[in-house]
């Protein structure tokens, strides 16, 4: 049976590693929103000329621009036997968007999952405020949780990591807050629907790995 998979949680709540992963394990496309607008936009689509023109002076990408750059994705072969959605929906419209998709590019019976990650939001905070990436091969670092082996040094490429001046505890609340506010209503849209799972994102990434597998495998 096809798999449909999408994820909700908070910045920094650990889905981009976790879903990466899964992606790798069940031999399905990850698909991110940011990823495929960058890719339209290279490949000079006529939906990512379009997409460009808003991102270039500012501002958002229309959510129906988005979900149709999200339906030719889902609609293609890659995706014929499920998919590892991340960064999608983000709010009630783009869910109900999300519903319609599906239904249209479902030929057989599939499984819809809505997976959340719950977890302390002031252990998000620390995973932000401590965190180091590498600007060369982007791996992601944490001063407390996930330290390098050498300070300030990526252990694999062995430059100066990084520090976004963004990840600071004040931006850090506000970015919450969106969450919360814009996102968070997602958790009863699909509670209420019977498709939200949710799993105990605290501890090590093989530990929450267990308990994502778990689910997925259901």
């Amino acid at each position: 049976m096809k798999k449909e998979l999408i994820f909700l949680g908070p910045p920094a709540c650990g889905k981009g590693t976790q879903t990466n992963r899964l992606s790798e394990y069940l031999g399905f496309p990850h698909v991110d929103t940011g990823s495929l607008l960058r890719a339209e936009i290279a490949k000079e689509t006529e939906e990512g000329k379009i997409a460009k023109s808003f991102i270039d002076k500012g501002q958002l990408v229309p959510p129906e621009l988005v979900g149709k750059i999200i339906a030719n994705k889902l609609a293609g072969d890659e995706c014929k036997n499920g998919y590892v959605l991340d960064g999608y929906p983000r709010s009630l419209e783009q869910a109900k968007m999300l519903d319609e998709i599906n239904s249209k590019v479902d030929k057989e019976e599939a499984s819809f999952k809505a997976i959340y990650f719950d977890i302390d939001t002031q252990i998000l905070i620390e995973r932000i405020i401590y965190r180091e990436s590498c600007p060369v091969c982007g791996e992601i670092y944490n001063k407390k949780f996930k330290p390098s082996k050498v300070a300030g040094k990526c252990d694999k490429c062995g430059v100066d990591l990084k520090t976004r001046a963004d990840d600071n505890e004040e931006t850090a609340k506000l970015r919450f807050e969106t969450y919360f506010r814009e996102t968070a209503p997602l958790i009863e849209f699909y509670e209420n629907k019977g498709v939200l799972y949710k799993i105990d994102a605290n501890g090590s990434i093989d530990e929450v790995w267990e308990r994502l597998l778990e689910v997925v495998n259901k």
